[in-house]
């Protein structure tokens, strides 16, 4: 009878625990699941015949669990259901950004009391912030911004002691922001919500885009006025024509007859102005010299003189696609007389390197029609299209302050480097006024202008192939250089000079520039790809290079230029950006989002981003070799390559499993 009721009272202590039993990986396996049935659907390319979640796409585990999910940008759908969180008790990192989920938070979520970083941005959910949200006192990073919340902007906010960021932009909270102690806040961000009121003391500090948007008022917007009865009064700016217990105020007779004799002053004015420029331009057609002059005003750039006037000869072009790069050939006929290669009759003419194909001369670029592609550090680059249908890139090179001799001397060098990811070197001109480079034409352009360019529909996505493929080439083409002997630098590497080919194979341009031109073209700081150490631009040494490098790098992988600086810390540049994001673990976060959708290869990506900071170490010594560099990239290309032949049967898999 004894043991009869012994087993009784186990079997009951079973039942009645086991509900409360401590959730493992099969427990987070499961739940995972069941999120992906609920508002996943085909979205996610789980093989869920894999008996551990923690090789899916987006998942990651730490000691037999699941630490974080990150599922951003993957077209989820619907409502969270509850009994989900409940068990993933271990997740540290959830980012659900950018997807179509609706409804309110599921109130289990409350059950992750370790989460640190909460991104739920640009969805749908609705309804107040709910209170068991602020139960969980551990987080660092909140993102609930581009959503539809509503209701008062809580107190809760202050339970989040150990708070960076806070952004809840573009929601519809309402009331007064309330006046938290939040000693360690960093970043952010409320505007466009239907708060009002004063801004609180701790908020200050922040610049005036983390407000904007609401009826708020104090540092840093306006003043606050006070009323009668001591209530805040923000001030307001009448918007529409009703000023007058809402009567539209009617114009006086002197208005408008002031208006009427206004229009006909001017009327005539226009006419006489148009008057004078006609007898001006007609004027002006009898010397074909002014053709070139008025496309050189056209043409030239903020700040850049016209190249010069043709004297002598003349000029045929086709006006509308006439331009700088002809007119400066023009004025090179009629300024030859600096000495260099020089014609029967006296005129300079291109110099050309090796076995350059000589298809065109200098009267060639006299008849081209070109355009503008650019101003750089060094001078303004052209695209000239000559008549036989040979495309080139002309730079014209700025501060030129050497001698002759000494520019051919150096010019040479630079002509002499062969290397399949260096923009060709095909001619150049020097006379006592200009300066001209011949290259090859690369016709998509740079990797700044493919990465901050168009983000428009029309855009071409840029994937882990292209942007990894990119990294290799300049890497090699940089190495190329480096191994030319060990005082031989590039001395400018930023994105702007990696150019690109029909392929997107990358061709480093502009080497050997810096020892050509002054110091005023040459700035200690270019755009945030200086090595700190640095000081005079014309003697940049290799690791300082692979620091630039390392700037590329980190610019290719978060799609950010190389200033990119935290809400409210202007100056902060990309690698302590970067840093202090790795710091705080949540290293994916920094990654460009046409990257995320390819998270196969999440490992290659994040051991890429680990070289860019190695390169961009503050100490020289710190820094490796190009050549290890180079070395580390194809590595990373090769196992990537690995993992799509592995993962690809995988994912036509799951593919099925999920169509089922």
């Amino acid at each position: 009878m004894f043991l009869k009721n012994l087993s009784f009272f186990f079997f009951f202590v079973l039942i009645f625990f086991l509900p409360f039993s401590k959730p493992d990986l099969a427990a987070d396996r499961a739940a995972l699941i069941s999120l992906r049935s609920s508002v996943g659907g085909r979205t996610l390319f789980w093989n869920i015949s894999h008996s551990t979640p923690c090789s899916w796409p987006g998942v990651l585990c730490e000691g037999n669990r699941v630490t974080v999910l990150r599922l951003p940008g993957v077209a989820l759908s619907g409502q969270l259901p509850s009994g989900i969180f409940s068990n993933l008790t271990e997740l540290r990192t959830l980012s659900l950004r950018l997807n179509a989920l609706t409804g309110q938070l599921p109130s289990d979520l409350a059950a992750c009391t370790k989460l640190r970083n909460l991104y739920l941005q640009g969805n749908m959910f609705s309804g107040e912030i709910p209170e068991f949200l602020f139960t969980l006192h551990d987080i660092v990073r909140l993102n609930l911004g581009e959503n539809n919340f509503t209701g008062v902007f809580s107190v809760g906010f202050g339970n989040f002691t150990r708070l960076r960021t806070l952004y809840l932009e573009n929601n519809r909270l309402s009331g007064s922001i309330p006046d938290l102690k939040l000693e360690k806040l960093e970043q952010f961000n409320v505007s466009n919500n239907l708060l009002n009121g004063s801004i609180p003391e701790r908020f200050k500090a922040f610049d005036s885009s983390s407000f904007l948007g609401n009826s708020l008022c104090g540092q840093p917007l306006d003043s606050c006025a006070t009323a009668a009865n001591g209530a805040v009064v923000v001030p307001s700016t009448p918007t529409d024509e009703a000023g007058n217990g809402g009567k539209k105020k009617k114009l006086s007779g002197g208005a408008i007859a002031g208006i009427v004799i206004g229009s006909v002053v001017g009327f005539f004015l226009l006419v006489l102005i148009l008057m004078i420029l006609c007898r001006k331009k007609g004027s002006q057609k009898s010397r074909s010299i002014d053709i070139a002059s008025i496309k050189q005003q056209e043409l030239a750039l903020p700040g850049e003189k016209p190249i010069g006037e043709v004297e002598n000869g003349n000029v045929y072009g086709n006006a509308n696609g006439y331009s700088v790069a002809a007119a400066a050939a023009a004025a090179m006929v009629g300024n030859g007389k600096a000495g260099g290669e020089v014609n029967g009759a006296g005129a300079k003419k291109l110099v050309f390197f090796g076995k350059a194909s000589r298809v065109f001369d200098l009267e060639d670029l006299l008849r081209a029609s070109a355009e503008v592609l650019g101003k750089g550090t060094f001078g303004t680059a052209y695209k000239a299209v000559l008549e036989l249908g040979t495309v080139v890139a002309v730079k014209r090179l700025k501060d030129v302050t050497i001698s002759e001799r000494e520019f051919k001397e150096k010019i040479e060098m630079v002509g002499a480097m062969d290397h399949e990811n260096l923009v060709p070197l095909r001619a150049y001109y020097f006379s006592r006024d200009e300066k001209l480079l011949v290259h090859d034409y690369m016709p998509m352009g740079s990797l700044s202008a493919l990465l901050h360019g168009n983000k428009g529909a029309g855009r071409t996505p840029l994937n882990w192939e292209i942007r990894s493929g990119i990294a290799l080439g300049a890497a090699r083409g940089i190495q190329y250089l480096h191994s030319q002997g060990p005082n031989v630098s590039h001395g400018n590497i930023k994105s702007s000079n990696i150019l690109l080919n029909k392929s997107y194979e990358a061709r480093v341009s502009d080497f050997g520039l810096a020892h050509l031109v002054g110091p005023s073209s040459t700035p200690n700081r270019v755009g945030g790809y200086r090595a700190p150490e640095v000081t005079d631009p014309r003697r940049v040494s290799q690791k300082a290079d692979v620091y630039s490098f390392g700037v590329l790098l980190l610019e290719l992988l978060t799609g950010k230029p190389p200033t990119h600086a935290l809400l409210n810390e202007e100056g902060v540049d990309l690698p302590r950006w970067v840093q202090s994001i790795v710091r705080e673990e949540w290293t994916s976060e920094v990654f460009d989002l046409e990257l995320l959708r390819y998270q196969n290869v999440e490992e290659e990506m994040v051991q890429l981003l680990q070289l860019g900071i190695d390169c961009a170490a503050q100490y020289p010594d710190n820094r490796p070799s190009m050549s290890e560099v180079t070395s580390r990239i194809e590595e990373l290309c090769r196992a990537s390559l690995r993992e799509d032949q592995d993962l690809q049967p995988d994912v036509v898999d799951a593919d099925r499993n999920s169509s089922r």
